[in-house]
């Protein structure tokens, strides 16, 4: 990603933890990143467009970070815990993360539409912000298949996987709990730890 748009990007969402996204102005996100108004424009289209590459970002940022606690551990339960305590800790730390996960957003938020956002863009990446966002569902698909597949090796027959993505899609689905209802201390890991105590992951 360019370096004028990554800046741009960091300054809106500095911009959107000191004020409510109505109030963010773009005047101030381009003076806050250093480039001219035009640049902005130009890399977004809009406002509009801005929040979507916003929020494209911070759920690329999310699944990474989902790829990194799947692959850092040679224990399945262990990736899972990893990921799940990812999970939560993103929406915790990160109220885009949070909205996206759970689909409340609050008016604080931009709250851009799912489906995909006609685009004039020439920039590539911002063709990608302006395709359809993830809903709640989407990510629960996505993190279940992902973690499905690194925990069932590569050239897996689907049929062997199907027992291992019901598995992994209960480990999501109590992480999603976990963030709307936080479990005291090191609670997350020992709720997933104890789902998966009979179920299979190898």
């Amino acid at each position: 990603m360019p370096a004028a748009r990554e800046s741009l990007l960091d300054a809106a969402y500095t911009a959107l933890a000191r004020r409510p996204w109505s109030a963010v102005r773009m005047v101030d996100v381009a003076a806050a990143a250093g480039v001219s108004r035009q640049t902005l424009y130009n890399e977004f289209g809009s406002k509009d467009g801005l929040a979507r590459a916003l929020v494209r970002r911070e759920a690329d940022g999310y699944l990474a970070g989902v790829e990194r606690a799947l692959t850092a551990h040679a224990d399945p339960r262990d990736r899972l815990t990893a990921a799940a305590e990812w999970t939560v800790a993103s929406a915790r730390g990160n109220p885009l993360v949070r909205a996206m996960l759970t689909g409340c957003w609050g008016e604080r938020l931009p709250a851009p539409a799912l489906p995909a956002a006609p685009s004039g863009s020439t920039v590539p990446a911002q063709r990608r912000a302006d395709g359809p966002l993830p809903s709640p569902a989407d990510f629960v698909a996505l993190v279940r298949d992902r973690a499905a597949a690194v925990l069932a090796g590569p050239g897996a027959p689907r049929s062997d996987t199907a027992e291992l993505a019901r598995s992994c899609e209960l480990v999501v689905r109590l992480a999603l709990s976990c963030v709307a209802a936080p479990p005291a201390d090191d609670g997350v890991a020992d709720l997933i730890r104890g789902a998966l105590h009979r179920q299979p992951v190898t």
